[in-house]
Parts: C-alpha cells; sequence; structure tokens
C-alpha cells in the first residue's frame, strides 16, 4: 500500500457534520479524537489498515458503550491492486450455550440474553484487530494503539463525548448494578457525572497495551481470559477460558454487485452486505433523481425495497458454516425484477411494537490517494453490553447473544424477529446488521462506508450509497441528508425530524405507520472525489469526527 505524506490536518465537526477534504488520505469514524488517532498513523507512514485499527481502538475507548476489547466486529479491505478481503471477528456462542438455558418455564427469557452472563458471546475484536494487523499493517502494533492507550490512561471530558453521556445517562441502573462499570462511569456517590466530570480507564489502558506488545494471546489466554471466564461465570454465564482460547477469526470472499455503474463490494454473510445489495437491486431501475431525494414517492418506494430486504434477512440469513445463504437466488436479477414488481403502491400495516433506539456499535472508513481502503465496525451490541466490566481489565463484556433467534416469533432487543438460520448454537456466529461496504467508480473507490445502530445500520448506507450514486450529493451532504427505516417488523416506518411533513402525510395515506426516530443510524464515509483528493464525512447523529493528512 502506499505511503500517505505530509501535514496532518484534522476537521472535526464542521457546520452541520464533521466534514473534510484533503490530497493524502482520510479517515471518518464516530469522534473527532478516533479520527485523529487514525489520521496519526497516516502521518508517519501507516497503512489505511494501520489508520482504521488505531481508530477503531480510539473510539471504542470514547464511545466505550459501543464496542472494544469485548466485543467483535468485521473488516472490509481494498488494496490498489484490486484485491478485496474480509475478515470476520464477530462473537460467538460459547461451546456450553444451549437455547434451553434461555428458558424458564418452557417461554423464552429475552432479559437472559441481554445482559448478565448468558448474554457474553467469546469476544473476538483482539483476536480479529492483531490479524487484520498482521496481515496488512506496517507499523508496530503498540504504535498503532498509542492513541487509544493516552485516551484510556489519561481520560478525557465527558463534555467531549455527547453519545456516550446520553448512553450513561440511559444505561444508568445496568451501570450501577456491575462495581466496575459504576467506579468508571458514575459519580463517586452513584449518580449521574457531573458537569466536569472525566472518563479515565487504566485498566483499558494496560489490556490494549498488552495487546500491543505480545498480541492476541495476552487477552485470550493466561490471567486475563481467566479474569474473563470468572466475570462471566460470577452473573451466571457459561463462557470459559477454552472459549477464548479456540477462538478464531474467519477471512472471507467479499459480495460483489454493481449499482448504476458502480462495483459496489460489502461483507457476506453472517453480515448483512447482502440486504444491502437486494435493497440495491430492486431499486436498480428506477429514476430515483427524476422521483427527486425527500419525495413521498421515493421514500414509498425505498420503504418497500427496504421492508422486502429485512424480510429476507429474517428468513435466509445466519452462520453460513450452520446455515449457508443461498445469495445467488437471493439476488438474482429476475427476482429481484419480480419484487420491484410487486411492490404495491399502498401499503397497509397493523402496528405491533416500537423500534428501539439506537445504542452500540462505532464504524471507522479509511482511504488514501492511491485507492487503498479500509472500513471497520465494531460493536458490544447494545450500550454497555451485559452490563459487566471484567475486574483488573477495564473490558466491557458485549451481550450478543441477543442477536441469536432465541424462538421463533420472538424479537431482540432491536424488534428484529429471526428463523432457524439464526438459532443459537454452540460455536455459532449470529447474523449481523453490520456491512462495512466500498463503492468503486472505474476502480476508483467513491466511497467507503459503513454505519452502527443495529438494523440502521443497513437502512443508512443504503441512504448514503443513493446519496451519492444515484443523487449526485457531495460526500457530506449525503451523510448528513434525513433519513427514514423500514424493517418489516415491527411494521413502522420511522422517519428522522427532517422528512418533510406533507411527504408524512402522503405516506401516512399510503397505509404507512409513521413515527419520529430522533436519528437513523449513524454512518462514517470517506472516498476519493471526481480529482482524486480523499474526502471524510463523519455524523453529526453521533459525535462524528473526519481527519485528512496531505
Amino acid at each position: 500500500m502506499s505511503r500517505a505524506l505530509g501535514v496532518l490536518a484534522v476537521g472535526a465537526l464542521l457546520g452541520a457534520a464533521s466534514g473534510a477534504q484533503a490530497g493524502g488520505g482520510a479517515v471518518a469514524t464516530e469522534h473527532r479524537l478516533a479520527a485523529a488517532a487514525g489520521a496519526e498513523m497516516l502521518r508517519v507512514g501507516g497503512t489505511v489498515v494501520d489508520a482504521a485499527v488505531a481508530a477503531a481502538a480510539a473510539v471504542c475507548v470514547v464511545h466505550a458503550s459501543s464496542c472494544g476489547l469485548g466485543g467483535g466486529g468485521f473488516a472490509l479491505v481494498h488494496r490498489a491492486d484490486g484485491q478485496d478481503v474480509a475478515l470476520d471477528y464477530r462473537e460467538e456462542a460459547p461451546a456450553a450455550a444451549k437455547a434451553e438455558l434461555f428458558f424458564k418455564d418452557g417461554r423464552p427469557e429475552e432479559a437472559l440474553a441481554r445482559s448478565g452472563g448468558l448474554a457474553v458471546g467469546v469476544p473476538g475484536e483482539a483476536r480479529g484487530l492483531a490479524t487484520l494487523h498482521h496481515r496488512f499493517g506496517r507499523l508496530p502494533l503498540a504504535r498503532v494503539l498509542e492513541p487509544a492507550i493516552r485516551l484510556a490512561a489519561d481520560g478525557f471530558p465527558l463534555a467531549e463525548a455527547p453519545h456516550l453521556r446520553r448512553e450513561i445517562e440511559r444505561s444508568q441502573d445496568l451501570l450501577r448494578a456491575d462495581a466496575g462499570l459504576r467506579a468508571v462511569f458514575l459519580g463517586p456517590d452513584g449518580a449521574s457525572p457531573p458537569a466536569d466530570f472525566r472518563i479515565r480507564q487504566p485498566d483499558l489502558a494496560s489490556s490494549l497495551e498488552r495487546l500491543g506488545r505480545r498480541g492476541a494471546r495476552a487477552l485470550t489466554h493466561g490471567s486475563v481470559a481467566a479474569a474473563i471466564a470468572d466475570a462471566v461465570h460470577a452473573r451466571g454465564g457459561v463462557l470459559t477460558a477454552a472459549d477464548l482460547a479456540r477462538y478464531r477469526p474467519v477471512w472471507r470472499r467479499p459480495l460483489a454487485g454493481t449499482f448504476r455503474g458502480h462495483r459496489v463490494v460489502t461483507f457476506p454473510p453472517p453480515g448483512s452486505g447482502g440486504v444491502l445489495l437486494e435493497m440495491l437491486g430492486i431499486l436498480a431501475h428506477d429514476d430515483l433523481a427524476a422521483l427527486g431525494a425527500g419525495s413521498p414517492t421515493l421514500l414509498h418506494l425505498l420503504a418497500g425495497a427496504m421492508a422486502q430486504g429485512f424480510a429476507d434477512r429474517a428468513r435466509w440469513y445466519g452462520d453460513p458454516a450452520f446455515a449457508p445463504v443461498s445469495l445467488a437466488t437471493l439476488l438474482a436479477p429476475p427476482r429481484l425484477g419480480r419484487l420491484r414488481a410487486g411492490l404495491s403502491a399502498v401499503r397497509v400495516v397493523e402496528p405491533r411494537a416500537e423500534l428501539a433506539p439506537e445504542h452500540g456499535t462505532a464504524h471507522v472508513s479509511v482511504v488514501d490517494a492511491a485507492g487503498n481502503a479500509a472500513a471497520i465496525t465494531t460493536t458490544i451490541n447494545t450500550a454497555f453490553g451485559a452490563g459487566i466490566l471484567v475486574p483488573g481489565t477495564g473490558i466491557v463484556l458485549n451481550n450478543e447473544m441477543d442477536d441469536f433467534a432465541l424462538a421463533p416469533g420472538v424479537p431482540n432487543a432491536f424488534g428484529l424477529v429471526g428463523s432457524a438460520a439464526n438459532a443459537l448454537a454452540p460455536r455459532k456466529r449470529p447474523q449481523s446488521s453490520m456491512s462495512p461496504t466500498v463503492v468503486f467508480s472505474r476502480r476508483r473507490p467513491v466511497l467507503v462506508v459503513g454505519g452502527s445502530g443495529g438494523p440502521t445500520i443497513i437502512s443508512g448506507i443504503l441512504q448514503v450509497v443513493l446519496g451519492v450514486v444515484a443523487f449526485g450529493q457531495p460526500l457530506e451532504a449525503a451523510v448528513v441528508a434525513p433519513r427514514i427505516h423500514d424493517q418489516a417488523l415491527p411494521p413502522v416506518l420511522a422517519v428522522e425530524a427532517g422528512v418533510a411533513p406533507q411527504a408524512r402525510g402522503v405516506l401516512e395515506r399510503l397505509g404507512h405507520r409513521v413515527i419520529e426516530m430522533p436519528a437513523i443510524g449513524s454512518v462514517a464515509a470517506t472516498g476519493l472525489a471526481p480529482g482524486g483528493q480523499p474526502t471524510a464525512a463523519g455524523d453529526p447523529r453521533k459525535d462524528g469526527g473526519a481527519a485528512v493528512v496531505r
């Protein structure tokens, strides 16, 4: 990969969003400090993967409610020589996990998959980042993790991390129930942190130092692995040190499709890149620009494509090692054409539930002027995961078991209902909405994109792709544009405040039950502009930051 040279320029929250333009490389993520960490690696000669790993580690310090060493993720890498690779380091079910553990009196107890020891999947983050860096990094891993270590050790003012503050306010009961979380994220009396509160995570800094110096084994074997297993067992879980030692990331072949003359490369199952390609395929032959961005006709069509994609996701998607996904059938052009023809002009719905707001996950997008790109999405699932901080390590554990289908018809924390394809099984990985994606025009990566926000990840990425490709919007405009979300179940159409009241009225008359959500996903995007200049846009919906290197 090419070396990015020159002077660092950081742009954070410029106007409505954090947009930036420069000539050597660009990083977009969910906080300016994390974007700066990635840019620091480009400035000192690191690869796009060095930058992405640095930014991902840093964002999981500043947005500790969203991701970290106790979780897992997906990485998509494009090399300028044309190679595309995908690394799956998603959490998996412990070897002793069984569906019946989540039942009481013959009925599924959803709360057991959302907090406490049984909710914890085997973390893959440490092995994933180390594996990715080993193959594509240039700088020593210890150097790449330095910015995150500094942030964890020295701390940062909570006032500079509005998203984390909101999640602390929303999660106070969960935080008070765990001594480690309470000590780090709440005030001395267990109350909401004061205005001048500083988040310090010295134990997490030590864990990151171990990872940098000694590699993933420092966290998957020995005393740290024993501490993780003990913390899970103390809260009723079944994860063991053997589960941690056995875990391995999986290299997967990325999915590829086309949309409006652009090549779209995205993440395969258990990710949801196939769902994204299905939605784009349904919309492929409509003149979306003529309908007009934000028009009720476009939004109605878009909602129909989303609902169909999510319905197929619920029926067919899961861990391909357990339930192969027939992507050739799902994405066959004749089928997509039939689905488009079958979209109704009037969609009548019967409401069942509300949608949950976005809680966890974070994304990093990186590009350089040579055309190399990296996209990392990382998560512990919902805010503060299972509500367990492993003593002495600073590691917050995931609650990824909630992403399995515990039983037919039982929704998870995001209202998603799964099928047998996503049923829980030992050492199985649950389906995920994470969909890191790269869009190309004549082999140039014009959009490197991904997001956070549970199922709204997919709809957020979809609408940014449409903004850039179908409507010709600049990157920043595509990221900040108002969004909608329809995941089929619950049968509601979520809209952001920026969707015009007139459009909402038309959508309601067409049969949609329209509800307003404060934010639909958070998207971080970079790309090469027509002149070859790297550009970046962070999302103001979640503290977004962008940084560039000249």
